[in-house]
């Protein structure tokens, strides 16, 4: 191929010769034609086209290549864009899926926390109860005891003034029994 717009040798020699024809034309008076020998004309145009074929032939074999490339590459473009819509949608689904488990996850410790609190009051609450029967209990008993210290303390002040009367009286109670009782032999 020749360095002059991609155009072959003999074909760029016979466009040259045409020019030169034209060029050297004899114009026709008042007009802005030429005149030309026709078998000349005719002869250039037979060789372009014979020549042309081969050319023609050859950039069509080009472009169909050139389009094939080309389809090619839309294809991979196209499959990429497919791959990469398949990540996204895969990584937005999994981000989902993180996110769902997070909140989940954050609801499940809130409602566990809750269930805490309230097992914890429930059981203060229990707990509370169970003291304040204890110390009603423990009132009760101590009212006990505070009232038999007293009536040991109110014994003892008249066991002690009377232990004469009651040991007279126990003597004679005891004597009582001994009587009462039927006698073994």
């Amino acid at each position: 191929m020749s360095d002059h717009r991609g155009v072959p040798p003999d074909v760029e020699a016979k466009l040259h010769e045409l020019e030169r024809l034209v060029g050297e034309a004899k114009a026709v008076p008042l007009s802005a034609s030429v005149m030309m020998n026709r078998v000349d004309i005719e002869g250039l145009v037979a060789d372009l086209r014979d020549a042309l074929p081969d050319e023609l032939a050859q950039a069509r074999w080009i472009i169909k290549e050139r389009d094939e490339i080309l389809d090619h590459a839309r294809s991979d473009a196209d499959r990429l864009l497919d791959d990469a819509r398949t990540e996204r949608d895969r990584l937005i689904s999994e981000q989902e899926i993180v996110q769902s488990a997070a909140d989940e996850a954050a609801r499940i410790i809130s409602e566990a926390r809750n269930q805490g609190r309230q097992i914890r009051l429930e059981a203060e609450d229990y707990v509370d109860a169970k003291l304040a029967n204890f110390e009603v209990v423990l009132n009760k008993t101590l009212g006990a005891v505070e009232r038999g210290r007293a009536k040991l303390r109110g014994n003892l002040e008249h066991d002690q003034l009377g232990s004469q009367e009651l040991d007279d009286d126990a003597d004679a109670s005891a004597a009582d029994e001994l009587e009462d009782s039927p006698v073994r032999d």
